[in-house]
Order: C-alpha cells, then sequence, then structure tokens
C-alpha cells in the first residue's frame, strides 16, 4: 500500500461543507481537479489544522480555510456545480443584477 494512502484525506468532508456534491456530477465533469485536490489533501501538512476546522465551523460553509492548499480548486468545483458561490457573496451577486 502506498504511504499516501495511509493518510487521512478530508476532501470528501471539506467538499461537503462547501456544498460541493461529488455524486452531482462535478467530479465526473471536473475529474482532473477533483483528482488534484485529493493528492494535494493526501499530501497536506495541515491536517490537524483541518480537522480542527472542520470540527468547529458551521454544516456550510461558502469558502475553504486559508491554510488549505485546495481552496482554490474547491472554490472552482462550486463554481461547476452551483454556476455561483453560496452563501453572502450570492447576496452580492444578486444586488449586482437587480435594477
Amino acid at each position: 500500500m502506498p504511504a499516501s494512502d495511509s493518510k487521512p484525506s478530508y476532501l470528501l468532508e471539506m467538499m461537503q461543507r462547501l456544498g460541493v456534491d461529488p455524486a452531482g456530477g462535478v467530479v465526473a465533469h471536473s475529474g482532473l481537479t477533483y483528482l488534484t485536490a485529493l493528492h494535494r489533501c493526501q499530501a497536506c501538512p495541515s491536517k490537524q489544522d483541518c480537522r480542527a476546522w472542520l470540527d468547529n465551523v458551521p454544516m456550510s460553509m461558502s469558502f475553504a480555510p486559508r491554510f488549505c492548499p485546495n481552496g482554490d480548486l474547491l472554490f472552482e468545483l462550486q463554481i461547476d456545480q452551483q454556476g455561483h458561490i453560496r452563501g453572502p457573496a450570492t447576496d452580492l451577486c444578486a444586488a449586482k443584477k437587480s435594477p
């Protein structure tokens, strides 16, 4: 078994918190992005920070934490899935569209 297989990966849990549904087609559509994110997560040196963040934040968040090396890729997956991000930024987008 490769060493990376024995390291915990919190990618799926992080995706859930950010509203990215792996079964929603976004992973199949953005397979390379997902595989890159999975590799980054497995190699991440901030596993303890990540676990603590996941244990202490609400079940729904708009953005990954700053220490997450996948913040950019998770944001792309959010965009691919929803066409826009959810949460406070969505309100800003709606405000710009209203006459």
